[in-house]
């Protein structure tokens, strides 16, 4: 079902050579500031602009320029793209594309809206989220919601082709954007709250053909890994080390799925992503190390076999999911330029490693409430090399079955969810949205069913002891030294995705529905504006017409915003973030809404 005006948008791309690789127009893309061409501004996944029309002089005179309602309620995440003059835009579920003529306001130019079994609406864990489009090769690529993949004409809205990657009645869905490398389009799965298996996938951007399939866990062969080659920590991992570290066959309902951002080094040939939680919930189910859960993957792109991985929760006895992006930034250390790869994950610790090789160089608490585990061993001669290193009075593990564990930090959606940071290259900093939220946390047995939850714990959450009464900060993190330079607290998680500019400006959206700019270097802030609904997408930027523009879709929903999204009340429902968040009602309502910004004339 579809309808679409033709040969309208012809004339409004900009005009450039068909290219003879799908690369070739990415890189393209993310080259030209003007347009916000990736989901994440850059292969590199650092959400940075180069724009610098707006800075923080002059970004306290913002105003609203245009709006454009999606007509979908639920959790708006992710960003529009702006492809020459053209924007697109997505919805969460029934994940409907709109092509908008930045010529004339946001003209609808073309709408595509699939066709799907609403019934995908009661497997998916935390909200019918989507995070975005991708573009190349005037195609538009869709990943939706019942896991089917389609190529759209970003000039008719017309298909292509499509493919289906998963099974919606075992659980398997999607809620994240896909990358394009080359000739391949790379896409991963949701559904670890239904013991589903993780896995990476490529397909062909010509015809929807799979090139190759990289399960999380399993056999080696499967895995697409070679024992004497892929390393962890730069010792091989040997053979069958995913299934050495499950007890029987639990691995095939093991999840580590892949739901979160790919990254990309066209140098080092590398993608970069990561794995979720194992299945169950309760760890007393799964012993071992539930290998290749929870862990950093480079993989080359052409053949998925994998170079190296770290693994940053072994045995994850807290739902601290490993999807959250890695960035991509190249810094000096002792005199030596190194290619690295920083990475604020769930469980409250940000990781920095040298991309090339694996080696973990940094990792330290990004929130200081984090408390599950003192520090991560940095000793390479240790035996716990890389481990956290677990405080047993908030051991799920070891306090049981059946026993609520109380008071760990972060809890289950951590010190950042899927909520991507950004990078200035002008300050050396990273600007992180988290969470400052904690949880008490009961495990028990659940047995597993296909297409049924496969939990097996019971939460609640609540803001973290002692602190300044909120559930957020937004931070700025310096990943050399591994400490916090400046922190903004915030009555809810800051779970909007961050932009920074070349106009020394960095933007964030809140949970209360507020658009905000702060001075990159001090963090002062420097405007606000309430948009309709809650914020939980990301911030872009555009120019056209020698005007730069920032936009941000608001639309609460989300793993956060569960309770309004989806109508729930029960303090424990939405896995626990019902109750911490029910203040929520009192400050925003569902809509989806684009709002745009400029400077006045």
């Amino acid at each position: 079902m579809r309808n679409a005006t033709l040969g309208l948008l012809a004339g409004l791309l900009v005009s450039v050579a068909v290219p003879a690789m799908a690369n070739d127009s990415v890189l393209a893309g993310q080259d030209d500031p003007k347009q916000w061409s990736m989901q994440l501004s850059n292969y590199a996944g650092t959400s940075y602009s180069e724009l610098d029309q707006i800075t923080k002089d002059n970004v306290g005179d913002l105003q609203v320029a245009w709006t454009f309602s999606t007509g979908v309620l639920r959790g708006h995440e992710g960003s529009p793209l702006v492809i020459g003059n053209v924007m697109y835009v997505h919805t969460p579920f029934p994940n409907m594309v709109y092509a908008l003529d930045l010529n004339e306001d946001g003209k609808i130019l073309w709408r595509y809206v699939p066709e799907q079994n609403p019934d995908v609406i009661g497997v998916m864990c935390c909200d019918t989220v989507y995070r975005g489009l991708a573009y190349a090769d005037e195609t538009i690529f869709l990943h939706q919601a019942d896991t089917t993949l389609v190529a759209l004409d970003a000039n008719t809205g017309d298909v292509k082709w499509s493919v289906v990657n998963g099974d919606p009645s075992k659980g398997e869905t999607n809620t994240a954007t896909v990358t394009v490398i080359r000739d391949k389009v790379i896409v991963g799965i949701s559904g670890g709250e239904y013991g589903v298996r993780g896995h990476m996938t490529a397909y062909n951007t010509a015809d929807g053909s799979m090139v190759w399939r990289a399960y999380s866990t399993g056999p080696d062969d499967e895995m697409l890994v070679d024992p004497e080659a892929t390393t962890h920590l730069g010792t091989p991992i040997g053979a069958d080390s995913s299934l050495n570290s499950w007890e029987g066959d639990q691995w095939q309902i093991g999840g580590g799925t892949t739901w979160g951002w790919t990254t990309y080094d066209p140098e080092l040939n590398l993608i970069y992503y990561g794995t979720g939680n194992p299945s169950t919930w309760n760890p007393s189910q799964r012993p071992g190390d539930n290998k290749w859960s929870m862990t950093i993957m480079a993989r080359d792109p052409d053949t998925g076999m994998a170079k190296w991985f770290y693994q940053k929760t072994p045995h994850d006895e807290w739902d601290y999911d490993g999807v959250n992006e890695n960035l991509l930034v190249d810094k000096e250390i002792d005199g030596e330029m190194r290619k690295l790869l920083v990475n604020f994950d769930r469980n409250g610790f940000a990781y920095t490693l040298d991309r090339e090789t694996g080696e973990l160089l940094v990792a330290e608490k990004y929130d200081p409430a984090v408390n599950w585990a003192t520090h991560v061993d940095m000793d390479p001669e240790s035996e716990t090399y890389g481990r956290p290193q677990v405080v047993a009075e908030y051991s799920t593990e070891q306090n049981g079955e059946d026993v609520n564990t109380t008071g760990i930090c972060p809890a289950a959606l951590g010190t950042k969810d899927q909520q991507p940071s950004t990078y200035s290259p002008k300050t050396g900093l990273f600007y992180v949205p988290t969470n400052h939220v904690c949880m008490d946390y009961e495990p028990f047995r659940v047995s597993y069913a296909a297409g049924q939850p496969y939990v097996g714990a019971t939460l609640s959450m609540f803001p973290a002891p002692n602190s300044h009464g909120g559930m957020g900060n937004f931070i700025a993190w310096d990943a050399l030294e591994g400490e916090i330079k400046w922190s903004l607290p915030e009555q809810f998680s800051v779970w909007s995705g961050a932009l920074a500019t070349a106009g020394d400006v960095v933007f964030y959206g809140t949970l209360e529905g507020y658009l905000k700019a702060v001075d990159a270097e001090t963090g002062d802030e420097l405007y606000r504006f309430k948009t309709p609904s809650g914020v939980i997408g990301n911030v872009f930027t555009y120019e056209h017409d020698g005007k730069q523009y920032v936009g941000v879709l608001s639309g609460i929903g989300g793993w956060a915003g569960i309770g309004l999204a989806a109508g729930l009340t029960n303090a424990t429902d939405g896995l626990g973030a019902v109750g911490g968040y029910a203040a929520l009602s009192d400050y925003t309502a569902l809509g989806g809404q684009l709002t745009v910004f400029s400077l006045p004339n």
